[in-house]
């Protein structure tokens, strides 16, 4: 198949899950001899990949997005004006910043990319419409990272006349996040978007039922598709001699690696555990840095300065290497989450998670990748660390099944494969 993938880059300044999932769902999708053009939108999609994917320029450049959303006068800007806003250096210098954006601009902002050629970027529907039209005319079908790119839909299935498939992946926070009025208006112009997508798929059965309800869409017209990780990649090595837990997500404060550090302050009350340690790896924002100062502030009055340790890197190799020096893996959120492809890498490294019990982790322990515990509750999270971390047999266990799942259901030729077949149905 001739595919358009549409994704939004992070502007590689953290652990983006999707983005990693969208570009290692790119190379599987490749490998199968499918054609695929990777569009990135917004910011640089890298994150830190020693071997970046072939892609074509970025569109809708964050620069350009919020200056025609503040004034008139960008929408009527030269081509190379453009350009040059929406060249790698300056996103990238920008994206650090990217989340300090006022709730009021940034909910404006999602509005008027939801609302699509009735919002202020209509030059740069345009640009990416014509770009497309002379790029990839005979595509089969266009795929849309996220329901935030909803407002795309209409306008391109329009002028290509290529179906629209739009994938599902923890949208729900974001809406929700930007406040009154901005999330109302907001889901309100997603429902209306709707009308124009041709299919969607979610990554969770759990995520497919929280968006069928928000979206107003009947469950038929959502398909599911696991995220899939690299299983000859992210393989599994000897476990650690003392408890290792691992932390790999983004540090704010939506991860809870507040959460974590007490739970590890507890963890070590028992002298079974006095050696445990908290690795911690993921990036941040400048927004997350007085959440991160706290966070350190806090490690330092329980003295686990030694026992917390940061690691900077997080491409692809050192995460393996990362995961491959853990007992257990876990980012206590304090949201349901629609995947995690932290929880899924681990897995396939032979790392078992413990995590809230809500959103899709209560699908992933039922499939035996790890075990679950109260949400938001740091007392409980050590309990658990405690329960799974003094039981060799049952640790075993849960490392086995944690491979063997990932290698069953997660693997990412088997995510390629069975996006590829939904979208056959469709047709």
């Amino acid at each position: 198949m001739q595919i358009v993938q549409l994704t939004p880059g992070s502007g590689d300044n953290f652990y983006c899950e999707n983005c990693l999932r969208d570009l290692s769902l790119v190379r599987a999708l490749r490998a199968q001899g499918h054609e695929v053009m990777l569009v990135p939108m917004y910011l640089p999609l890298q994150i830190k990949n020693p071997e970046p994917l072939k892609s074509a320029p970025i569109f809708f450049g964050g620069i350009n997005v919020y200056l025609q959303q503040k004034a008139g006068l960008f929408r009527r800007t030269p081509t190379w004006l453009d350009r040059w806003l929406d060249s790698p250096f300056l996103l990238r210098g920008i994206a650090k910043f990217s989340s300090m954006t006022s709730a009021r601009d940034l909910g404006e902002t999602t509005i008027s990319m939801l609302q699509g050629a009735d919002g202020r970027q209509t030059k740069e529907i345009d640009r990416l419409a014509e770009w497309l039209q002379g790029q990839a005319d005979n595509a089969d079908v266009i795929i849309l990272s996220n329901s935030l790119l909803s407002g795309l839909a209409k306008p391109l299935r329009e002028r290509l006349k290529t179906p629209v498939v739009c994938l599902l992946q923890d949208e729900d926070g974001f809406l929700d996040g930007l406040g009154s009025p901005w999330a109302e208006r907001a889901w309100e112009q997603l429902k209306a978007n709707t009308e124009y997508i041709d299919h969607f798929v979610s990554v969770s059965q759990y995520f497919q039922g929280v968006m069928a309800e928000r979206m107003g869409v009947a469950t038929e017209r959502i398909s599911v598709v696991y995220t899939g990780v690299d299983t000859t990649e992210f393989v599994p090595a000897e476990p650690p001699e003392m408890p290792t837990i691992g932390y790999l997500a983004r540090m704010c404060h939506e991860n809870g690696l507040d959460i974590m550090v007490n739970a590890l302050y507890m963890l070590r009350r028992d002298e079974r555990f006095r050696k445990a340690k908290l690795l911690v790896t993921g990036g941040h924002l400048s927004s997350d840095r007085h959440f991160l100062q706290m966070v350190k502030r806090r490690i330092a009055s329980q003295h686990l300065d030694e026992w917390v340790i940061f690691q900077d890197d997080y491409a692809r190799p050192a995460r393996r290497e990362f995961l491959n020096r853990l007992s257990v893996v876990s980012v206590p959120t304090r949201r349901p989450l629609a995947y995690g492809l932290f929880a899924l890498e681990a897995m396939a490294c032979g790392v078992p998670f413990v995590q809230p019990a809500g959103g899709v982790f209560g699908e992933l322990a039922e499939m035996g990748g790890g075990v679950l515990y109260e949400q938001n509750n740091p007392v409980h999270l050590a309990e658990k660390l405690r329960e799974v971390l003094s039981n060799a047999a049952r640790l075993e266990d849960l490392r086995q099944k944690a491979r063997q799942t990932a290698e069953e259901v997660f693997a990412i030729e088997k995510t390629a494969e069975s996006l590829i077949s939904k979208i056959k149905d469709q047709k």
